[in-house]
């Protein structure tokens, strides 16, 4: 019996290779290289999904006449070896296309070998945007490149409003070329990349650790880890040993790292605990979850002895990738291999021996056009790769990944893949799902920290010529910088205001003498040098310094100003005309006139006293017009509407004279003052001397309008101010200061009896805090400020250093003026000028239906002039028209 079983078992064993056999003859074999590091866990991964789409493949499509033949070749992570793989196989094996490689690097000097060869080289793991099919038609990706992924990073970033971030990659092509687009997104979101940390692939755990180190001393607390499997294993695993994988620190992986992450080992998945990853995003169906369960089979399997393995996107591109080679071969017709003679490169002299494909160009043809539902999805190619698609945002929580949420490129950020029609593209924190943060924390890492070398952050202050903005003082018992004032107060409130604690330590901008170190631009360029977390004090803010550091919003009022003596008005004989301005001169003559001519057209026929010839008609027109300014007119009125104008109009009047009256006898009487200049430019042509303070921006700003150089004098206090200018230019002192405008309310307040303000000259941004670029504490010191500014709290401070510092009144920027224009009278000149021409249009309606049988006669007229002449003739040999007032006895009505 035992032997009956054997010999049947044998003749399976035979039928099976025979029919093996006769596949093989049925199919022409297509040669196709196979480059993998097999001995990483990406290699592993790629190497089963490989073999089970060979097998699924022509399980389904027995009825091909074509069959991919593998050549499997492992690079063990080895550039040279990789170099030596390739050119075996287009040399001795004369393979038609090539899968692989992995890595980036190795991917781009294939590509030059097969661009010469015309052999397609098709990765679906190299993903460096810095070579692509546009300038190598060879090179094939089926996969995104990772420039693809930066938006959704960026996009992370803003959501939950951090500020700055570092990126960390090894010292690859593929580390290395994803950074300018990643740079490109970021600073498009406003983030600021203050360092950029490169590790080597050789870098031993001391080297490591000494980066590590490096960024500890860094405020910034969110990385970007872009790099291999191998590097960050190591990198994650000190990471977590130095203490930076504890709350308030930020991790967020890039799409290679969080394909593999739950294939790695235990103890590096604990160490990326709390970390935010991005891949590209897979949608679920059957044809997909069943093979995952097949795969999965499979590779423990293919590798007994190693840690079970999960699938990811890699293995799923290439299964996909496989298909579509067997199906462009197919379709190509490339069963035979095709070569001609072989190419020589006198640079190259590795390609002297290579032939070169006939059946490339049909092959990359096909590839490029083949479409098919994959694992992945839809399999399809735009210039020669996959194109940008939705990304899946997780949290590794556990030795699990946790969904978020998802990225696509219309809609922003959102909780499910396919957000609902007509949303708008976001990067709200709101539109993803809770995150779990490094040391299982729950709320929102700020995004940077009080670098671990120092407890407190060091806020350089300037020597202010000002103590009532910046008071610096030396604490003589313990030695301790102490300070105070306005502009330190304003900056305490602000940082009271913060969401979280943050401790300061004050440093004076000051010599061994206790003078300034410097200006106030050398003050921002400690900032800028690093050698200061910031810069507190009395600091304006300005175009050129923006160009160091970063300004808060501005905490007080901006402005230029000028700072004068007064003088005494000079009376002259002609100060009668003072009280009005020219416009209400004119215009009070236009409506005196008017009104005169309204009265006569009324009363015309009617009254004698505006009868006669047209000499005594004018003068009547013009005595009655002016004398009603003194209520002296002589004249009678007989027309209802003539009397309705002039009452309107001698209110008018009463109100013009009175307001006028009480004006000039203020200018005859009283003593005025006003500025003993009002335009900077006449200071540059009299040669006068100007002032400002010690150190200000404003000195090489008062150069630059081309005052002389030896005219700018810099003072250090208010009364060195007040000094200079009560002297003036000829005796040795100034004739205007020149200041911001927190500074000169400061000085007119103690000074409002002998000077005033004019301006402003020029605009400028008010005073700000200074911070080094990029730095978060911008953002969130300038929110803080707001709420100080827009509450109680600024008046408080102001009363205690500014307002209440002298009980001198400011009497006002500028002298005020007692002129009277036209808009002081313009309601009562549109009521007199709408009664009065009210009124003469009833009278001209009048008029029109007493004489409308002789007017109809005068439309005939062709001149327009004559048409007037006649209307005018006709109205003065008109019956007498009025509106009467007198008793019937006396015809009251309408006369004749």
């Amino acid at each position: 019996m035992a032997i009956l079983n054997l010999l049947i078992i044998l003749f399976l064993r035979t039928a099976a290779a025979q029919n093996e056999t006769m596949k093989l003859h049925r199919f022409s074999p297509v040669h196709v290289g196979v480059v993998l590091d097999l001995s990483t866990p990406l290699g592993k991964i790629s190497n089963t999904s490989i073999s089970m789409a060979m097998d699924d493949f022509y399980d389904i499509h027995d009825n091909y006449t074509t069959k991919l033949v593998l050549h499997t070749k492992d690079c063990q992570e080895d550039f040279v070896k990789a170099v030596a793989a390739a050119t075996g196989l287009l040399g001795t094996s004369q393979v038609q296309a090539i899968i692989g490689p992995q890595k980036s690097e190795q991917a781009k000097f294939m590509s030059e070998l097969v661009k010469k060869t015309q052999v397609p080289i098709i990765s679906f793991s190299a993903t460096s945007p810095s070579f692509t099919s546009i300038s190598n038609p060879y090179f094939i990706r089926t996969t995104l490149n990772d420039s693809a992924q930066v938006a959704a990073i960026a996009a992370i970033i803003k959501a939950f409003g951090w500020r700055q971030a570092i990126p960390i990659s090894d010292d690859t092509d593929y580390g290395r070329d994803i950074l300018p687009y990643l740079f490109d997104a970021l600073q498009q979101t406003g983030t600021h990349i203050p360092y950029h940390c490169l590790i080597s692939l050789q870098a031993t755990k001391d080297q490591i650790m000494e980066e590590l180190f490096k960024l500890q001393t860094m405020q910034t607390r969110v990385f970007i880890i872009h790099m291999r499997v191998s590097v960050a294993s190591r990198l994650l695993l000190l990471a977590k040993e130095a203490g930076m994988m504890d709350e308030g620190f930020v991790w967020i992986m890039t799409d290679g790292l969080t394909n593999l992450a739950e294939s790695l080992s235990s103890s590096i998945i604990d160490s990326l605990q709390g970390a935010i990853g991005v891949k590209t995003y897979v949608p679920k169906s059957k044809k997909n979850e069943s093979f995952a369960a097949r795969w999965k089979k499979r590779f423990q399997q293919d590798h007994p002895d190693d840690t079970p393995a999960e699938m990811n996107n890699f293995a799923l591109l290439a299964y996909d990738t496989v298909w579509a080679l067997a199906i462009a071969a197919e379709k190509a017709s490339v069963g035979k291999s095709d070569f001609i003679t072989p190419y020589r490169d006198t640079k190259l002299p590795i390609l002297e021996s290579l032939e070169v494909s006939k059946n490339g160009p049909k092959l990359v043809e096909e590839i490029l056009k083949c479409r098919f539902e994959g694992v992945t999805g839809k399999f399809k190619l735009i210039n020669g790769q996959l194109q940008s698609s939705t990304f899946q945002i997780v949290n590794m929580v556990g030795t699990r990944e946790r969904n978020l949420g998802f990225w696509d490129p219309k809609t922003g950020l959102s909780e499910q893949s396919k957000p609902k029609n007509g949303k708008t593209y976001s990067t709200l924190m709101t539109d993803l799902n809770q995150v779990v943060w490094p040391g299982e924390s729950g709320s929102v890492p700020k995004g940077w920290d009080i670098p671990v070398s120092r407890k407190k952050l060091k806020i350089l202050v300037p020597k202010s010529s000002f103590p009532e903005f910046v008071k610096v003082e030396k604490n003589a018992s313990s030695n301790n910088t102490e300070v105070s004032g306005f502009s330190i107060e304003v900056f305490e409130a602000a940082v009271r205001n913060l969401p979280y604690a943050l401790p300061l330590e004050y440093f004076a901008f000051e010599s061994a003498s206790g003078q300034n170190a410097g200006t106030y631009d050398d003050l921002i360029m400690q900032v800028y040098n690093h050698n200061y977390d910031g810069a507190v004090g009395d600091i304006n803010i300005r175009e050129n310094r923006l160009q160091y550091v970063d300004f808060t919003l501005p905490y007080t009022e901006s402005g230029v100003y000028m700072i004068v003596p007064f003088k005494m008005v000079q009376k002259n004989i002609w100060i009668f005309l003072k009280p009005w301005s020219k416009d209400l001169w004119f215009g009070a003559i236009a409506f005196f006139l008017y009104t005169g001519f309204v009265v006569w057209v009324m009363e015309h026929k009617a009254n004698p006293e505006f009868s006669g010839s047209r000499t005594h008609q004018l003068g009547t027109i013009l005595h009655f017009s002016f004398s009603t300014m003194v209520y002296a007119h002589r004249e009678h009125l007989e027309n209802v509407l003539s009397k309705l104008v002039l009452i309107i109009w001698l209110f008018v009047v009463l109100i013009l004279t009175s307001s006028y009256t009480a004006s000039l006898a203020s200018m005859l009487t009283v003593q005025k003052l006003e500025p003993s200049v009002t335009d900077f430019h006449q200071l540059i042509r009299n040669g006068d001397n100007v002032g400002t303070t010690n150190g200000s921006f404003l000195v090489d700003l008062l150069k630059k309008l081309t005052f002389d150089e030896k005219k700018v004098n810099e003072y250090n206090s208010v009364e060195e101010f007040s000094e200079a200018l009560l002297k003036g230019s000829q005796n040795g002192g100034i004739t205007a200061i020149f200041e911001g405008l927190p500074f000169v309310q400061l000085i007119i307040k103690q000074q409002c009896a002998n000077f005033t303000v004019v301006g402003p000259i020029f605009k400028n941004q008010g005073l700000g805090f200074a911070f080094p670029i990029g730095s978060p504490l911008v953002h969130d010191i300038s929110r803080a400020l707001l709420k100080v500014v827009e509450g109680d709290e600024i008046t408080n401070i102001e009363n205690k250093w500014l307002v209440n510092q002298t009980s001198c009144q400011i009497q006002g920027n500028t002298i005020s003026s007692n002129h009277l224009d036209f808009n002081s009278f313009g309601g009562l000149f549109l009521i007199t000028g709408t009664v009065s021409t009210f009124a003469l249009s009833i009278f001209v309606i009048i008029f029109i239906h007493k004489n409308w049988h002789k007017l109809r006669s005068i439309g005939a007229e062709n001149n327009i002039w004559r048409r007037f002449a006649t209307s005018f003739n006709c109205y003065n040999n008109s019956r007498n028209l009025t509106l009467s007032a007198k008793p019937p006895n006396r015809e009251i009505s309408l006369q004749a």
